[in-house]
């Protein structure tokens, strides 16, 4: 059997036994895989945030004390649109300093670079730097640039045989600023120059973080995008109805999260009255921006249809189904308020509570039937008719003011009852206040959104209202209602204008209903009247000839009051002047 394997000499080969490395070998091995693993552990500490300054600063303490005694980082001012490539830099501005003092008087200002100059050549040359030590013939060939970056006086303090290597922070497509690394002559005054190795594992670094500050500026860039789109979506401020006062506030989520979908918004109805709003779109990302703003057009719309909460919030649902294949859930309050009858009604979509402040300062969470987050489909939503006499408050708000990382949601609604129960101031905007006082320093995982109202009321006796038979003497009966409440009222100088709108107004509602015609005057700081019928058809002006008889009341509203509209119901429309008082 050995003759067969082995036919030449009947014997397996000779294993040649394994020498040990030379010790220096040895030696050179371990301080190869110091370095790589060196080299590992820097490049993901570089590489791990997203924030400009923490890259920057982590990239010194890599450096720092490893590579170089301290180390210095100059950014360019501008910072640039990283998308481009916008050539020299116009300036170059001292970000950190780890470990010197060079340029700290300096510190945060500008250097204007000369675009033909040593420095503007040092940071766009592809030539591998080189480092110099000072007091060496070598000397000549930085001192310029450090001249141009710090002046001569700064230098002066340097001492001889300080090494000095600067090295170009390059992103993907410009250069972005300016690393300067220093080491120190030792105690006997010998320099300590970098070596090739140190200058390659400088090199290495410092390509890393400028690739790594060229992505914290397009993340950076991205982020103020899509922050921007959000609040661009929301409104920058809100109608101020009479009978109510409102105050909101929007605050983003951290630097490091994505942005959020929360909204807020405020519609004023016919009858005095006004919907409140707050929805939060599940999920962080510029979609989530995206279905926002599509849901807040969506019930502003609806809300002009004066349906209740609860069907609002039930077209919501059939809106969010529609808006593409993916589940896109939200949760939403919807709350309207009547000044009139002191009432606010509300339905509640998988949303956090509100929080109802009484009068005398009592609060509570609004027990609600929660329903299902919108999007879900197929769920009734209830509306709930609950009491808001004058002095009474409420808090509408979304998740990301009660629960963070550290508290869970019951805590956080909990706290936040309790506040609002110790304050004794109930405006709105103390309200708003008041309520972010809970919130735990630091960061912010979630974006917040808060809509605060208190109630103020509108006094009975300055409201008239009348249902009135669609009859050819109507607008006549009208008439005489509306001045006798005017003067009533006080308004005598508004009376005879007054009765001409009316009357145009009441006579167009009777050609058209089929049911009993409605006539409102309330006075505030102005005098609104507004006349209701059930056909749905929205009046609009006419051009009219000199012969033509009719088609002129409208002209003679828009020339008689301050301000006059529409609005269709859900069974009608409500036509609305309103004349200043003084």
């Amino acid at each position: 059997m050995r003759d067969q394997l082995y036919p030449q000499t009947g014997q397996p080969p000779a294993v040649p036994a394994q020498r040990r490395p030379p010790p220096e070998d040895a030696e050179a091995d371990r301080r190869v895989a110091e370095r790589l693993g060196y080299l590992n552990a820097a490049t993901r500490r570089i590489n791990s945030a997203l924030d400009l300054t923490a890259t920057l600063r982590n990239l010194c303490r890599v450096l720092v004390p490893v590579v170089a005694d301290a180390a210095v980082v100059h950014l360019r001012e501008p910072l640039p649109n990283v998308e481009h490539d916008p050539g020299c830099p116009d300036g170059l501005r001292l970000l950190l300093s780890h470990g010197s003092r060079l340029g700290s008087r300096s510190a945060g200002q500008t250097v204007p670079v000369d675009p033909v100059g040593p420095l503007a050549q040092a940071m766009l040359s592809r030539l591998p730097p080189e480092p110099v030590v000072l007091g060496t013939p070598g000397e000549a060939r930085l001192r310029p640039l450090l001249e141009e970056l710090y002046g001569g006086r700064t230098l002066a303090r340097l001492a001889a045989g300080t090494a000095l290597l600067a090295l170009p922070l390059r992103g993907r497509r410009s250069v972005l600023g300016l690393v300067l690394l220093i080491r120190r002559p030792d105690k006997t005054g010998q320099d300590r120059s970098f070596d090739a190795t140190d200058s390659a594992t400088a090199v290495h670094l410092a390509t890393q973080a400028g690739l790594a500050v060229d992505t914290a500026l397009r993340y950076a860039r991205e982020w103020e995008i899509a922050d921007e789109l959000q609040r661009s979506m929301l409104p920058t401020h809100l109608p101020q109805p009479h009978g109510v006062r409102l105050a909101y506030r929007y605050l983003p989520g951290e630097r490091g999260a994505q942005v959020g979908g929360d909204w807020y918004d405020s519609i004023p109805l016919p009858g005095n009255r006004v919907a409140l709003i707050v929805g939060d779109v599940m999920g962080h990302s510029l979609t989530s921006a995206a279905i926002m703003g599509q849901l807040r057009t969506s019930a502003q719309t609806l809300a002009a249809l004066d349906l209740p909460p609860h069907e609002v919030l039930y077209h919501l649902d059939e809106q969010a189904q529609r808006l593409g294949r993916e589940q896109h859930l939200a949760t939403c309050v919807y709350v309207v308020y009547d000044p009139i009858a002191n009432r606010v009604v509300l339905a509640n979509a998988g949303h956090v509570p509100p929080v109802l402040v009484q009068p005398d300062g009592r609060t509570e969470l609004l027990d609600l039937p929660s329903g299902a987050p919108i999007g879900v489909g197929g769920v009734d939503f209830e509306s709930t008719e609950l009491p808001a006499p004058p002095g009474s408050a409420l808090l509408l708000f979304t998740d990301g003011l009660v629960e963070t990382r550290q508290r869970p949601l019951s805590t956080g609604l909990e706290l936040l009852r309790a506040r609002l129960a110790t304050s004794h101031r109930h405006s709105p905007e103390h309200l708003c206040q008041d309520a972010l006082r809970i919130l735990p320093p630091g960061d912010r995982g979630d974006d917040i959104a808060l809509l605060a109202a208190s109630f103020d009321g509108i006094p009975a006796e300055d409201v008239a209202h009348w249902y009135l038979q669609p009859r050819h003497e109507t607008p006549g009966r009208a008439r005489r209602l509306a001045g006798h409440t005017l003067r009533r009222w006080g308004l005598e100088h508004l009376t005879e204008s007054t009765e001409l709108m009316v009357s145009e107004l009441v006579t167009n509602a009777v050609q058209h209903a089929t049911r009993p015609v409605t006539l409102s005057l309330v006075r505030t700081s102005r005098l609104r009247c507004e006349v209701g019928d059930d056909n749905p058809l929205l009046p609009r002006p006419k051009r009219v000839g000199p012969e033509d008889e009719r088609g002129r009341g409208l002209q003679i509203v828009a020339r008689c009051a301050d301000r006059w509209g529409a609005t269709r119901l859900g069974a009608g429309k409500v036509v609305w002047f309103e004349q200043r008082l003084p």
